[in-house]
């Protein structure tokens, strides 16, 4: 990440903020915190001088992606943790337009998630130089035997208030994300802990028939991961986790838009049912992001990656994450899904920072907020990144 300094100001640029695109719209930057949001033309006459002056030429400014399921990339696994490691995942996704991130784990032992938190822990003490981790996403251990997905069967374990509670009270704020089978033993007095804590109750890799999965929600489930993917279908005699997510306004519902998880239509559809805050853009992406075919690993377990298609090896072709970035995911969104460019902004930044509360700090283009911006062409290619007003330099 560049050292420049932290203060600029775009113009000619269509902005997106929550309230519409302001066209031939300008933003100001001081010392990394949005000054100014508003019409070219109206620039304030105190603004200062000696700022450096991007004119946009008529291309997007768009809030920071905020990815809230994201596991690795460039060789590099939140689960195998450590500085460089998670230089390496930040730098990636950072290039590719993601400002902010939740670092998500598998299901694994008791000893090596705790190692993870403490490595994230000690990692946002210090100043991070490229995307920022904001907290973890806890996807597993507590999922269901019948719906593993890339998930290790060998480390599943019944919902656990307990360990939650005591890596909540060791690392407090840093957990804000719990993904579980909602149906199994233990679910309904996990999501309340969750619930008064402030954390996501996510419903994922689960077994769950449509009555469970409302049950749950009355105690305070309130999210579902990669949704159509690791959970009981939608059959119109019995809607299962899906038709539940599709017809529970209070379900906010994640996706992988990179047109191999989910089929365009059924995006479609999940974004027509959800309200305008519900639909959140993930990655899921595993170690291989940011390189090519081959063979990695996904926590402990062997992947194969062929044209872009991620699977479990010595499997039946079972997904594996994936290589999506947001931003591929953002076009993916517009262009094959769509989705205005606002919706799909609000998708992949103001949305997921409303889940994980953060919405005070970014997600949207607002005075007052970090400059978390990216720069994005009319074909919706990325042209520039700035995390706290600070440029991205690849």
């Amino acid at each position: 990440m560049s050292s420049q300094n932290r203060s600029f100001q775009i113009t000619h640029a269509e902005v997106v903020t929550p309230r519409g695109i302001i066209h031939d719209g300008a933003v100001i930057v001081e010392e990394g915190v949005i000054a100014y949001v508003g019409s070219a033309s109206g620039l304030p006459s105190n603004s200062p001088a000696s700022a450096a002056t991007i004119d946009a030429g008529g291309n997007y400014v768009i809030p920071g992606f905020i990815d809230v399921h994201v596991h690795g990339g460039m060789l590099e696994d939140f689960s195998i943790p450590g500085k460089d490691a998670f230089d390496a995942i930040t730098r990636l996704h950072c290039s590719q337009g993601t400002t902010s991130m939740l670092a998500t784990t598998m299901t694994m032992p008791y000893d090596v998630i705790d190692e993870v938190l403490a490595e994230v822990h000690e990692y946002m003490l210090n100043d991070m130089p490229y995307a920022q981790l904001v907290g973890v996403h806890l996807e597993g251990p507590f999922i269901s035997p019948e719906w593993p997905g890339a998930q290790n069967p060998a480390h599943i374990v019944p919902p656990n208030r307990s360990w939650v509670e005591a890596w909540n009270t060791k690392y407090p704020g840093l957990i804000k994300q719990v993904t579980f089978a909602p149906e199994r033993e233990g679910a309904l007095e996990l999501i309340r802990y969750l619930r008064k804590e402030g954390i996501v109750a996510a419903a994922g890799h689960t077994d769950a028939t449509y009555e469970e999965i409302t049950a749950a929600v009355e105690v305070g489930l309130h999210h579902a991961v990669h949704t159509f993917n690791a959970m009981t279908p939608l059959h119109h005699r019995k809607p299962g986790t899906a038709g539940a997510v599709l017809s529970t306004p209070a379900i906010s519902a994640e996706i992988i838009a990179d047109g191999i998880h989910v089929h365009h239509a059924a995006i479609r559809l999940l974004a027509q049912v959800k309200n305008s805050g519900n639909l959140i853009l993930i990655t899921d992406a595993m170690s291989a992001a940011g390189l090519g075919d081959g063979e990695y690993k996904l926590g402990d377990l062997p992947v194969i990656v062929k044209d872009n298609v991620c699977t479990l090896k010595d499997s039946d072709n079972t997904l594996a994450g994936s290589t999506l970035t947001m931003i591929r995911g953002f076009r993916h969104l517009v262009k094959e899904v769509g989705l205005s460019v606002e919706r799909a902004s609000e998708a992949a930044s103001l949305n997921p920072a409303k889940l994980i509360r953060i919405d005070h700090l970014t997600g949207s283009i607002e005075t007052g907020k970090q400059a978390d911006l990216l720069l994005v062409d009319q074909e919706l290619n990325l042209q520039a990144t700035w995390v706290k007003g600070r440029k991205f330099d690849s």
